[in-house]
C-alpha cells in the first residue's frame, strides 16, 4: 500500500528534446513527475525564465548528458510538495530558483531545497522568473567578480539584453559611467533609459575605437562580456592599464585560445571566465544574493524588463525571438 504522507508522481505537460537542433526540436509532451526526492522540492510553476543557454543546451553546444531532456533552467512558483529532510520551505509558499540542471519547461518541477529562495511580497511571479539567471548574473558580476564603485567607467555589451539593463541599472545607482553596445537605434534608445549613459551601435561603429574616444584614450575599468568569439579582441583593446574583462557568455561562438603574455604586453589585464553556478554554490551566498537583488528591484533602483509573456507552448518561437537578436529585455513563459 502506497504511503498516503509522501508525494506521489504526477503527470505534468513539458517542453522536451529528443535530439540537438533547431527550435523545431522543441516538443510539448506529456511526462510523470516523480515525487521530490530527499532534500528536493516539487514546485509548481507560474512562470518560466528563458536565457541564452536553454538554446546552447537545444542545440549542442552545451552538451546535456542523456535524452529526452526537459530544457529550462530557471522558474517561479509554489512549493506544492516536500521530499524527506527539506526543513524551512512550506507547500504553498512563493519561490524562484535559477538551476543546475534543465528542467524547468514543464508545469512542475523537482527542485533541490538548496537552489530555491523565496519570493519577497512586491516581486511578480514574472519579474521572478525573469530575473533569477539574468539578475543574480548581474549580482555577482557587479558586486563580486568586480565591485563597481562610483566614478568609474564600464562597457557592457548587449547592454538592451536581459543581463545588459540589469547591470546598466545597477551600475548607474552605483554611480558608474555607463558604455553600452547594441546593434540597432531602437536598442540604444532602450539603453539609454536604463541608465547607459553612451550607446554604441556595434553595426556602424567600431566599439573599441568609440570607447577610447569616450574615455578620452584611457579606456574602461572594465568590460562585461557575454558575446565572446565576436567582440573579445575589441574588448581587450578597451581596457585601461590593469583593466579587467569579465567573458560570461559566447553567444557568437566560444573564444578561440589566445597568447596568455599578450595581456602583459597590452597594460597588465586581467581576464577571467564565470559561472553564476559558482558564485551561487553556497546555500548562504545564494540567499545573501537574491535579498541583494530583491531589495535594488523592490527600491526601484532596477527594473525587471519583460519584453514578452508566451504560452508554454509557444517555447519554440521564444527561442526563434532570442536567437535571432530580436529581444531586449526578457522572455517569460506561461504553463
Amino acid at each position: 500500500m502506497a504511503d498516503a504522507s509522501r508525494p506521489a508522481a504526477v503527470p505534468i505537460q513539458a517542453i522536451r528534446i529528443h535530439r540537438t537542433g533547431g527550435a523545431e526540436q522543441l516538443r510539448l509532451e506529456r511526462i510523470e513527475l516523480p515525487p521530490p526526492g530527499p532534500g528536493a522540492v516539487r514546485v509548481r510553476h507560474t512562470a518560466i525564465g528563458v536565457n541564452f543557454v536553454d538554446i546552447h543546451h537545444r542545440t549542442g553546444r552545451y552538451p546535456l548528458p542523456s535524452y529526452p531532456v526537459v530544457l529550462g533552467m530557471e522558474g517561479a512558483g509554489v512549493v506544492e510538495a516536500l521530499g524527506a529532510g527539506v526543513s524551512g520551505l512550506r507547500p504553498g509558499q512563493r519561490v524562484a530558483y535559477a538551476g543546475r540542471t534543465p528542467g524547468s519547461y514543464a508545469q512542475a518541477m523537482n527542485v533541490p531545497a538548496n537552489d530555491l529562495v523565496p519570493v519577497p511580497d512586491g516581486i511578480t511571479d514574472e519579474q521572478a522568473a525573469a530575473m533569477m539567471v539574468k539578475g543574480l548574473t548581474a549580482q555577482y558580476l557587479i558586486r563580486r567578480t568586480h565591485r563597481v564603485t562610483a566614478g568609474e567607467t564600464l562597457l557592457v555589451h548587449a547592454a538592451a539584453g536581459g543581463v545588459g539593463l540589469i547591470v546598466c541599472q545597477w551600475a548607474k545607482a552605483l554611480g558608474a559611467r555607463v558604455i553600452g553596445t547594441v546593434g540597432t537605434d531602437r536598442k540604444a534608445e532602450i539603453a539609454r533609459a536604463h541608465g547607459c549613459d553612451h550607446q554604441i551601435v556595434y553595426t556602424r561603429e567600431d566599439f573599441a575605437q568609440r570607447v577610447r574616444e569616450l574615455t578620452g584614450g584611457a579606456g574602461a575599468a572594465v568590460v562585461y562580456d557575454s558575446v565572446g568569439k565576436d567582440t573579445f579582441e575589441g574588448s581587450l583593446s578597451c581596457l585601461q592599464p590593469f583593466g579587467l574583462l569579465v567573458s560570461f557568455g559566447t553567444a557568437s561562438g566560444p573564444i578561440p585560445p589566445f597568447d596568455l603574455f599578450r595581456l602583459n604586453r597590452m597594460g597588465s589585464l586581467a581576464v577571467t571566465s564565470t559561472s553564476l553556478y559558482t558564485y551561487t554554490a553556497d546555500p548562504a551566498r545564494l540567499q545573501d544574493s537574491a535579498r541583494e537583488l530583491f531589495a535594488v528591484v523592490l527600491s526601484g533602483q532596477v527594473r525587471i524588463e519583460i519584453q514578452q509573456t508566451l504560452p508554454l507552448a509557444q517555447a519554440a518561437q521564444a527561442h526563434r525571438l532570442l536567437e535571432g537578436r530580436q529581444t531586449s529585455g526578457a522572455l517569460v513563459l506561461l504553463p
